[in-house]
Parts: C-alpha cells; sequence; structure tokens
C-alpha cells in the first residue's frame, strides 16, 4: 500500500457515511496536498475490498488506496506525481471487480450564462443542463445529473448504478444558483434513478426528476436515464415552409384525439396502439378525413389515467404508453410528411400533489405558493405554479421550448388560461388574496403568459399558441402592446378557442326544433364579437363527458332527426368564421359519451348513418381546403356577410363567406327545423348561375335528397339587398352550400 496515505479527520469519515458532509468534492476525488507537491486520491465505495487507481489514458496502474474505515472509505498518495490526471477505480467486491471512473474527479459542467438565465426567468432551453443529460468532459462521456434544491441541506443521486445508496453519489452544491449537479461516466441509458433531499428539517425525501425525459409506468415513479438523442429528422421541408404560413390566413381544421383512447388492439381492446400503430393508423385516418391539424391531449408523463393527461408528473417525459421519445419523433415526422400540423395539449395552470412530484420538492414550496389561498386549485385540488419566481418561469418556458424544439410540435395549446389570470378563480370570497392593487388579476401569470407567447413565436416562427381562455378576458390574441389602453392585459396568443359559441349553440342544439324559434339568437349573437379575438370554434372532449352525453344523443327526437340536425350544426360550424376544432368520435356520430378507457365505437362505421355522418365530414373539409372564402378572412368583416339572420320563425339562417381577392362568394342556407321550405327566396350578390356544392340531406349522407337538382339559377329581382335572387328548395333539418363551381 501507499505509505502516508492522507486520513479522515475529525468525525468527516462519520458524517460522510451518514450522507451529513456537504461539500463532498471538496473531500472525495483527485486533491494537491502539501502545498502543492502531491496528490491524493479519496474515495467511498461501500463493500469495496480494495480499490487501486489506474491511469485512464494509459490503463496502467498508478496506486493502491488504504482503507481508512470498513465501510468504504480509501485514500492514498499518488507516489510522485504532482499534476492532476484523468483516472478511474479499480475495485474489488467480494464477487467481483469493477473499473469507476471516479465522479469527484471532475470540475462543474455548469455555465455561469446559464445558471443566470434559470434564476432570472429567462432560460429557455433549462432541460439541456437540469435533468439527465448525456456529455462528454476531457474525453469521458457520461451523464451529468442537475436539479433545482435550493433549500435542501444535502441532495444526492439515488439509482440502479449504486444501489439506491444515498451515501455513494452525494451531489455538488451550488449556493448562489441553488443548484446541485454530478457527472457519472457509469451511468447507462435506461437506467432508474432520483433524487435523494435532506430537507431543512432532516426530512429525508426520494423525489423523481423535474426535467427526466422519460419515467416508469405508475404505480412506480422513478426517472430513466434517457438514451442519447439519435432521431433522424425528414420533415426539414416541412419546417421551412411551415415559416412562412400565416395561420390566421389559411384553413386550420383540427381533430382532437386522446391516443390512449382513439383506438384499442388485442383481443378485449386492453392494449394502446403504439407509436408505429398511430403512424400506419391515425395518419392516414386523418388525411383521408382531410384535417390539416392533429391536436393531441397531453402525452406528458401522467400516473392517473382519469386525468386524461391533464395532471402531469414528468412534464418533459413523453408518456410510455405509446413508446420512446423517439416513436414520438416518427409519429410526428410521418404527419409532417402527410401535411398534418401536429399540436400539443400543454399544461401548465396546475401539477398534481403526488408526493414524488415537484410539490414541497426540497421541503419547501419552490414551484408552488406557500399560502393555498394562491397555491392551490379547488376544483382540481391541484397545485398553481408560482409564475412570479424566475426559476419557475424557466421550467416552463423551457419546456414549452422542448416540445417545440426537441419533438418539431407545430403549436401549442393552453388548457385552463382562465384559472390562471384569476386569482379568485372558482373561489369564495376569503379564499383569494388580491394582488397589489387590490386586483384579482395574476399579474405574475399574465407576465408568463405574455413572455411565453413572445419567446416562442421569435424562437419558432410559424407555430401556433392557443388559449382555451372561458371569460371575456380583452386582447388574448392581440399583440403585446397592440393596443395603448390594453397594452398591460394583451397576452399575445395566436388564437382563443370560442367558448361562447360552443355553449351557445349546443344549448340551441338539445332544443326540439318547435322551441328553437324563440331561441335564434344563440346562433347569431356569436358574429356579434366575432371580430374581437381570432377565434378557433372548438367541439372538445370536455363536450362529451361527465355525464354530458354525445353530441349525437344532445340532440332530441328520433334518430333521423339527430342525425340530419348534427349534419345541419356541422355545416354551420363550417361555414362560420374561425379555424374548427372537433374531438375524435364525433366526425361518425358516435353515440356514448367519451370514455377515456376504450376505444370509440367504430363498430358503428357498418351503419348507414354513421357512414354518412363521416362522408358529410370529410366533404366539408374538402370543401373548407379547397375554398379559400372559407379561411382567407377568417379576423375580418369583409369575410362575411348575412344573407338573413333574422329568419327565427322558420329558424333558418343564410350568410355568405367571401374574401376582397375572389368574386365567387360561398352561400350557407341552414335550416334547423324538419319543415321543407320549397320557393324559398335568397339574394344574390351577381346574376350568375349556382350550383349545389354541398347538401347535407342528399342520400350519400343518410338524408331525404330533398333540393335543387344541382343547379340554382338567378333571377333579375332585387331581395336582400341585392339586384339579383333565386327560389331555391331548403330541405329539412339541413345545410345547404352553394357556389360557382
Amino acid at each position: 500500500m501507499t505509505q502516508n496515505a492522507p486520513e479522515f479527520q475529525n468525525g468527516v469519515d462519520i458524517a460522510l457515511l451518514n450522507s451529513e458532509y456537504i461539500d463532498v468534492f471538496g473531500l472525495l476525488g483527485m486533491h494537491s496536498i502539501n502545498q502543492g507537491k502531491a496528490l491524493s486520491v479519496r474515495c467511498f465505495l461501500r463493500g469495496a475490498l480494495k480499490v487501486d487507481v489506474i491511469c485512464y489514458k494509459t490503463g496502467r496502474k498508478i496506486a493502491s488506496l488504504e482503507q481508512s474505515n470498513e465501510q468504504g472509505l480509501f485514500s492514498g498518495i499518488m507516489g510522485r506525481r504532482v499534476k492532476p490526471f484523468l483516472y478511474k477505480l479499480r475495485v474489488e467486491y467480494p464477487l467481483s471487480q469493477q473499473d469507476i471512473v471516479d465522479p469527484y474527479q471532475f470540475a462543474s459542467l455548469l455555465s455561469e450564462d446559464d445558471t443566470y438565465l434559470f434564476n432570472e426567468g429567462l432560460q429557455l432551453q433549462a432541460y439541456q443542463f437540469l435533468g439527465a443529460n448525456w456529455r462528454e468532459t476531457q474525453g469521458v462521456t457520461g451523464v451529468h445529473f442537475c436539479v433545482w434544491a435550493p433549500n435542501a441541506k444535502r441532495v444526492s443521486l439515488l439509482g440502479d448504478f449504486n444501489h439506491w445508496d444515498g451515501a455513494a453519489h452525494v451531489m455538488r452544491q451550488h449556493l448562489a444558483s441553488g443548484l446541485w449537479e454530478i457527472f457519472l461516466p457509469n451511468a447507462e441509458a435506461n437506467q432508474h434513478y432520483k433524487f435523494e433531499i435532506i430537507t431543512a428539517n432532516n426530512q429525508r425525501l426520494e423525489k423523481s426528476d423535474p426535467y427526466a425525459k422519460a419515467m416508469q409506468e405508475a404505480p412506480s415513479n422513478a426517472s430513466l436515464v434517457p438514451y442519447p438523442n439519435e432521431y433522424q429528422w425528414q420533415d426539414s421541408k416541412w419546417l421551412s415552409a411551415r415559416k412562412k404560413v400565416q395561420w390566421h390566413q389559411a384553413p386550420m381544421s383540427i381533430y382532437e384525439v386522446h391516443l390512449a383512447s382513439w383506438r384499442r388492439k388485442g383481443d378485449n381492446g386492453e392494449q394502446y396502439l403504439n407509436y408505429q400503430d398511430l403512424i400506419e393508423q391515425l395518419v392516414p385516418y386523418v388525411v383521408e378525413m382531410g384535417f390539416t391539424h392533429l391536436q393531441l391531449m397531453p402525452i406528458s408523463e401522467y400516473p392517473f389515467d382519469g386525468s386524461w393527461g391533464y395532471q402531469p408528473v414528468g412534464l418533459y417525459a413523453p408518456s410510455h404508453r405509446f413508446g420512446d421519445a423517439n416513436g414520438l419523433k416518427a409519429f410526428i415526422d410521418a404527419c409532417h410528411q402527410a401535411g398534418i400540423a401536429v399540436i400539443l395539449d400543454w399544461v401548465a395552470a396546475h401539477f398534481p400533489k403526488d408526493p414524488h412530484g415537484l410539490t414541497q420538492f426540497d421541503g419547501s414550496c419552490l414551484y408552488e405558493h406557500n399560502d393555498p389561498r394562491q397555491g392551490e386549485h379547488p376544483d382540481w385540488d391541484t397545485l398553481i405554479y408560482n409564475y412570479g419566481r424566475g426559476e419557475v418561469q424557466s421550467y416552463l418556458l423551457s419546456n414549452a421550448h422542448y416540445w417545440l424544439s426537441e419533438f418539431h410540435f407545430d403549436g401549442l395549446r393552453l388548457d385552463a388560461v382562465s384559472s390562471m389570470l384569476y386569482l379568485d378563480y372558482s373561489r369564495e370570497p376569503g379564499q383569494w388574496l388580491p394582488n397589489q392593487y387590490g386586483g384579482r388579476e395574476n399579474l405574475a401569470a399574465i407576465s408568463f403568459l405574455q413572455t411565453l407567447n413572445q419567446r416562442m413565436y421569435q424562437a419558432f416562427p410559424g407555430v401556433c399558441i392557443i388559449a382555451e381562455e372561458s371569460t371575456a378576458w380583452p386582447g388574448v390574441t392581440h399583440m403585446i402592446g397592440d393596443n395603448e389602453h390594453q397594452s398591460s392585459q394583451n397576452l399575445g396568443f395566436g388564437f382563443k378557442w370560442n367558448m361562447g359559441w360552443m355553449n351557445d349553440s349546443l344549448g340551441y342544439l338539445k332544443r326540439d326544433p318547435i322551441y328553437r324559434s324563440h331561441h335564434h339568437q344563440e346562433l347569431t349573437f356569436s358574429l356579434v364579437y366575432q371580430y374581437t379575438e381570432q377565434f378557433i370554434l372548438s367541439l372538445s372532449h370536455d363536450e362529451v363527458v361527465h355525464g354530458k352525453g354525445s353530441l349525437l344523443h344532445k340532440i332530441p327526437n328520433d334518430d333521423w332527426q339527430k342525425f340530419a340536425t348534427l349534419r345541419a350544426y356541422y355545416g354551420f360550424m363550417w361555414g362560420h368564421p374561425g379555424k374548427k376544432l372537433l374531438f375524435m368520435g364525433n366526425e361518425f356520430a358516435q353515440r356514448d359519451e367519451w370514455d377515456h378507457n376504450k376505444s370509440l365505437d367504430w363498430h358503428l362505421l357498418q351503419y348507414a348513418p354513421h357512414q354518412g355522418m363521416q362522408l358529410w365530414l370529410k366533404d366539408l373539409n374538402k370543401l373548407y381546403q379547397s375554398t379559400p372564402e372559407l379561411w382567407l378572412e377568417d379576423g375580418e368583416p369583409s369575410g362575411f356577410q348575412w344573407l338573413d339572420c333574422n329568419n327565427d320563425k322558420a329558424c333558418i339562417l343564410s350568410f355568405m363567406r367571401k374574401s376582397t381577392d375572389s368574386d365567387t362568394p360561398v352561400i350557407f342556407i341552414i335550416n334547423m327545423t324538419p319543415e321543407v321550405h320549397q320557393g324559398f327566396r335568397i339574394g344574390l350578390p351577381d346574376g350568375d348561375d349556382y350550383i349545389e356544392l354541398l347538401n347535407s340531406d342528399s342520400e350519400a349522407y343518410s338524408g331525404s335528397n330533398v333540393g335543387n337538382n344541382g343547379v340554382i339559377c338567378s333571377q333579375k329581382q332585387s331581395y336582400q339587398g341585392f339586384d339579383y335572387s333565386a327560389e331555391i328548395t331548403v330541405a329539412p333539418l339541413s345545410c345547404l352550400v352553394l357556389g360557382k363551381g
């Protein structure tokens, strides 16, 4: 053995064994001693019998270390060497021998600029140095682990690589930033790990990695070391073209999908489709149906299936349910190559209280507020992010950047934005705290949303950021600073779900036709405020769960009227200004309300009414995509004109979609009663003949086939403010679309 080996003194050995020694990098590893005249190596390897120091480059043995403690403390002097060198430890255990590259010989891998931006709330790529990331330093490849726990007494890395021993890999503490880190050359992809945190009150916590890129299947909750990023994207043409797209002046027909229940496989439908299955089945279906966008309900790792993904614990980890990260990338790549944009439903409004997650992460409230009047959602029993804290801002901004950058998503839809904006959201008096001005607005959340939109649109031209905002908050889709009177409130989203239209129109849909004449304004009122925001007309999953029934079953009377009414309603929706979103199953009139635990009822497509509904949606999408008048001026009053919005007695709406660059308007006539109208006159903008572009009552859609034989002849007779008009036949419960072919 090497003589004169440095010993562990003054109880340091006991503190190290008890995982109480903090400055392990100042103790373990290689250090100069005797005023730079010698080098020492110290290590802690529980259960080791013998340890030799081996030169990493040459493989030569340099020294043997003396055992200072039976628990695994070793130390020794490196002969006459005074210049530090890269080494590994050859360790003999009772039944094996291992070569270990000592992690305590490496300097910090953190950049001062990165940590500064992280603490300031300006970091967009925190995932590149927080969490588990493959790195190479001094020619050694390994995994760099880093976590933010500023109030912890000590943080250790636990995992398969150290038998889950909290004393084996105590991490380096950075007091100024609150970060802890360690570089582990011996880690391997797919190994399980967690962080062991000793709190200020000496409580021991085991926490999953907030930045984990993969996680175990529930009820297990360890994080997984990711595989090196090796996916080769094939969508460069798509991304290049996307930069030039102005979605406000382009068609957007969005198919919202819950991947776990769109379709299943197995004898009893118990298995999820994996990403390859989805490439082979979902992508062609979306193309065939004519949707332009696919919106995925949340796929960040979530333990509880019943949350549908809206209570994620692993915000950076794609769910294990459908495959790994490369599988998700391949799926999005396939969508892009098929011409489909992909939007991710992103949850930044709240997080669950699972003990292995973000809650009380280092024994204190890091990600959430201390006061439950600010920090808890009474509706969902979840926690609210502290949007005013820089590190939390960096966490969320980086997560948005992560999905858009690493997975090439084309946009984000933010759930429950209203709950972020209002401090009194779903609270009674006394259950909330006002802001510094005494108001109910969450100023920190507003600032965060503004920053999110500015930074993401700047970093990823051509993406779209969408808000589910259910109130009349002014300026949701207005540029920040766009209006001097509302600049502090403008949020800068690209689009907002039109919840008012959805609630009004579905309320109308539920009424028996004999009462609809008294509620005509429920279909027309949306045009009063249509141009205050950039809207998406959404019929989402929320409308077909929790006892609300399917869209088909919201409609009264017999099956024929149900199907005819729903076809007419879809026609009204596709003609109405605004982009479109439809939840899966509604395109073929799913009868039962959505159940996240099973596949959609695809067997219904053996029946003609369901086939007809699916064909109707396909034809609506085909017309929509090919007709600029239906989307080019969605956000401008010039793109829409009522022919008659006051025919409440007949429950008929007629309007025209147009654009300033076109002289070929498209006319919609919607009849919401079972009555046939012969000789029904409509105004025409010119003397040309028109044709039936679509008629929802066609027998192809399982209708009664009442129509106009395909042609509408104009007459020189003034009507509805036009010099020309025509008499047409309007089918019962129908949508008739006229154009010039």
